[in-house]
C-alpha cells in the first residue's frame, strides 16, 4: 500500500494543494461550499492520479481546520473499507490522537454508505455534509437513514445536496468513461 504524500503544513494528511483552513468570517452555507469544493478537488485527484471512483472527503474541526482528508482508495489499496470518509476519519484520529472526533464535520462528495454512516456515529462527529445522494447505497437518507435512527447513542446532524450537481456529474462521467461512453 502506498500512502499519499503529506504536505509540509499538515503532517500525515494527503496533499490536496488547497488551503488547510477556512477563510475567516464565513457563514455556515459559505463554509459548507468552501469545504465541499475542497472535497470535490480531492475526488478529482482520486480519478486523475489514481483511477479511483471520484469520491473525496475532508474532516474539519470546530475551529475550521482540516484534521483529515482523503479520497476513495479501495481499488488501489485492495481494501473494501478504504472509502473516502474512512480515509479522512482515520487521518483525523491520528492527527487528534483520539478515535473520537468530537466537534468535527465531515464533508464528502457522495452520501455515506452504511459502513461510513456508522463510522461517523462511532467517531462522534458533529455533522456530515454530503454533495450527491446515493440512490443505491446511501445511508444518510436516500436508501437508509442509519444516522437518524433514534436507537443510536449519538446524534450526527446531516446536510445533503451541497454542490450535488458537480459531484453527480463527476461520478456519472467517471462511470461513462469506464463503459466507453462520452462524458455528459
Amino acid at each position: 500500500m502506498s500512502a499519499p504524500e503529506p504536505p509540509p503544513s499538515s503532517p500525515g494528511l494527503p496533499s490536496s494543494g488547497l488551503s488547510s483552513s477556512e477563510p475567516a468570517g464565513q457563514d455556515a452555507a459559505a463554509r459548507d461550499l468552501h469545504w465541499m469544493r475542497h472535497a470535490l478537488a480531492l475526488a478529482a485527484r482520486a480519478e486523475r492520479e489514481h483511477d479511483e471512483i471520484p469520491v473525496g472527503a475532508v474532516l474539519v474541526d470546530a475551529e475550521g481546520r482540516i484534521v483529515g482528508e482523503g479520497w476513495n482508495r479501495n481499488i488501489g489499496d485492495h481494501d473494501p473499507s478504504a472509502h473516502a470518509e474512512i480515509v479522512a476519519m482515520r487521518a483525523g484520529g491520528r492527527a487528534l490522537g483520539n478515535h473520537r472526533l468530537v466537534g468535527c464535520t465531515l464533508y464528502v462528495t457522495l452520501e455515506p454508505c452504511a459502513m461510513c454512516a456508522m463510522a461517523a456515529i462511532h467517531a462522534r462527529l458533529a455533522r456530515v455534509v454530503y454533495a450527491a445522494a446515493d440512490p443505491k447505497t446511501g445511508a444518510a437518507g436516500s436508501v437508509f437513514d442509519l444516522i437518524a435512527d433514534p436507537r443510536h447513542n449519538h446524534r450526527v446532524a446531516v446536510t445533503g445536496g451541497v454542490l450535488a450537481d458537480e459531484a453527480g456529474t463527476m461520478l456519472t462521467n467517471y462511470f461513462r468513461r469506464k463503459r466507453g461512453k462520452p462524458p455528459l
